[in-house]
C-alpha cells in the first residue's frame, strides 16, 4: 500500500495542475450510478430503451458525473478539505466501453477563506463530457 500525500493550502498556487485521472466507463458504473441516485430513466440502464431514444448505448446521468467530479477533486485535495461549491456543464455522453480523462488546474486562490477554485474538464473519445469549477476549502 502506498501513502498518498495531499497538498496543503500553503503549497497550492494559481496555475498548478492536478494529476490527471482516467475513469473507465462501464455498464455497472452507469447503471449503478443511476440506481444509487434514484434515477430510473430507462436510458441509463435499459439498452433497448436507450436505442429507441436514438442513443447507441445506455448513457451516464449527471448525478453520476457529479459524483465522479467530486471524487476526482477530493482525491487530490484530501480528507481534510471541504467541497464548498460545484458547478458543471455536460457535453458529449459517456457510453460503456469508453473512458473519461479528468484534467484540472487551480484558477484562483482565496487567502481569507483558505480556499481554491479548480477548473476542470472530463473528456472521452467524443470530446468534452463535463466541464466546470469546484471550490475547495482547506483546513
Amino acid at each position: 500500500m502506498t501513502a498518498t500525500t495531499h497538498p496543503s493550502f500553503e503549497s497550492v498556487h494559481t496555475g498548478d495542475e492536478l494529476p490527471s485521472v482516467t475513469v473507465p466507463i462501464t455498464v455497472p458504473l452507469i447503471a449503478g450510478g443511476a440506481i444509487a441516485t434514484r434515477d430510473y430513466f430507462p436510458g441509463h440502464h435499459d439498452l433497448e430503451a436507450a436505442c429507441q431514444l436514438g442513443s447507441s448505448h445506455i448513457f451516464m446521468n449527471i448525478l453520476t458525473t457529479n459524483g465522479l467530479v467530486q471524487s476526482y477533486v477530493e482525491g487530490w485535495a484530501g480528507p481534510r478539505a471541504r467541497l464548498m461549491d460545484l458547478k458543471i456543464k455536460l457535453g458529449a455522453p459517456n457510453y460503456p466501453g469508453d473512458s473519461m480523462k479528468f484534467t484540472a488546474s487551480v484558477t484562483a486562490k482565496n487567502d481569507d477563506k483558505r480556499s481554491v477554485q479548480i477548473t476542470l474538464k472530463g473528456t472521452n473519445s467524443m470530446g468534452s463530457h463535463v466541464s466546470g469549477t469546484v471550490q475547495v476549502a482547506f483546513a
